[in-house]
């Protein structure tokens, strides 16, 4: 249960980046039941293209508890990370990562044949698949 509305957090956030021209990708990071970090795509706002969802959350997580390292979080991301985003996970030591839908086109598991997160982190994938993948098509059809 907790994964379902934490990851419906992410949509809300993946919703805001769509209303504001973005790529519609969110995420929340999560420690001890408590929202430390949240974010969204900001790459066409700020003009950089490190600005993904996921590092936004990262950065405010470890702004909001003093520290790089989120061991005891959870990060919770709408869409499969893309490779970048994969290995800022991996350096952040984010045990767990719960995924909505997944990027055969740009997603980590495209270029990589092992897992880049922490050696002991575990992901969790297809949470919410359906809203998260629906966003994306809904998005993307409007651009093209």
């Amino acid at each position: 249960m907790d994964d379902i509305r934490y990851m419906r957090m992410a949509l809300k956030e993946a919703e805001q980046a769509a209303r504001e021209g973005e790529i519609p990708i969110g995420a929340v990071v999560a420690c001890d039941d408590i929202v430390v970090g949240r974010g969204h795509n900001l790459t066409e706002t700020l003009g950089d293209v490190t600005a993904h969802a996921e590092i936004q959350a990262i950065t405010a997580a470890a702004q909001t508890l003093g520290g790089k390292y989120l061991t005891g979080c959870t990060l919770y991301v709408t869409v499969e990370p893309c490779l970048m985003c994969a290995g800022a996970i991996g350096w952040a030591q984010i045990p767990r990562i719960v995924i909505g839908a997944p990027d055969s086109k740009r997603g980590y598991s495209t270029f990589v044949c092992r897992k880049p997160f922490h050696p002991k982190a575990t992901v969790t994938e297809g949470i919410l698949a359906e809203e998260c993948a629906t966003l994306m098509r809904s998005f993307f059809s409007l651009k093209r």
